[in-house]
């Protein structure tokens, strides 16, 4: 491990997990008002199961250098928070990991053996692509590692891939040329599926600015599908690259799964440091958990 690799993974996690918990208040009806009004809901926010996962891919990176899956599955079970909302499939999966249960068999059998195309896989992996700054393919190759632990279905495992190349490029100073040349390379790292189409379309949304009629093409994740879910957030992030509040709100506004959304672009704004989220938000947000391993001297 080095302390660069690590450094930039837990920015981005940051940035994943004030977008995670504070989107996770616009959920109770009391704070509608100040999504509507762009004002910040009551502190302490807490995170949910998109922050939790994403500590653990971090903790296994700064283990292995890399994804070890066994270590990611275990370290998914032995975390497992149920009350971080978690979807039911999941939950059962992660409690049954920890009775025993091979993860590769439970993976593989969800949904009549189709495995999950949830967003479960991409809303975790935003530090994985920071920590490989400008290596696409690793980052690429190491989502789709990652994925497969607890999402097969191909659409699952390429809004992984996405968020990841995003994140990558991002982090890299000379990695791309703008929010049109960022979807390019992402849409040109993953392979054909639906979450590839969307990621076109998001590319030729660019020059849109009203995020409701751009989820309504894209989605933002009401289905909570890696399809209904990943362009959109890229979207977002792209247009926003550098304001991680801009981004925050206009992702949030549009609704949809907004934990996830705003996990996903929060996530990826926030793998370059001028991307990071305000101070304050961060005071906000709830503490990161006691057993990620500490940064690096």
């Amino acid at each position: 491990m080095t302390a660069d690799r690590f450094h930039r993974a837990l920015g981005s996690l940051r940035g994943l997990s004030v977008g995670d918990a504070l989107g996770s208040q616009f959920f109770v009806p009391a704070n509608y008002p100040f999504l509507k009004s762009r004002k910040l809901p009551p502190a302490p926010w807490q995170w949910t199961d998109d922050t939790e996962m994403a500590c653990s891919v971090l903790a296994v990176l700064a283990a292995h250098g890399r994804i070890d899956q066994d270590d990611l599955a275990r370290s998914f079970a032995e975390h497992h928070d149920f009350d971080r909302g978690y979807g039911p499939a999941v939950n059962r999966m992660l409690r049954l990991v920890r009775e025993g249960g091979d993860w590769r068999d439970l993976a593989a059998a969800l949904f009549n053996g189709q495995g999950s195309w949830g967003n479960g896989a991409a809303m975790r992996i935003a530090p994985l692509g920071a920590w490989y700054a400008g290596d696409v393919e690793q980052a690429t190759h190491q989502a789709e590692v990652s994925a497969y632990t607890t999402h097969q279905h191909r659409e699952a495992v390429a809004g992984a891939m996405a968020v990841a190349a995003a994140a990558a490029l991002v982090a890299d100073p000379e990695g791309h040329s703008g929010p049109e040349d960022l979807l390019d390379r992402v849409t040109e790292a993953v392979p054909r599926s639906a979450v590839q189409a969307g990621l076109r379309r998001a590319r030729d949304m660019l020059d849109y600015a009203d995020a409701g009629t751009v989820a309504a093409v894209l989605g933002c994740g009401r289905r909570t599908s890696a399809h209904d879910t990943v362009p959109f957030a890229l979207w977002a992030a792209a247009r926003h690259l550098g304001s991680f509040e801009e981004a925050f709100w206009r992702t949030a506004q549009a609704g949809g799964d907004v934990d996830t959304t705003c996990a996903i672009t929060g996530g990826v704004i926030a793998a370059a440091p001028s991307g990071a989220p305000p101070r304050d938000w961060l005071e906000r947000t709830e503490a990161l958990p006691g057993w990620l391993p500490a940064p690096p001297a």
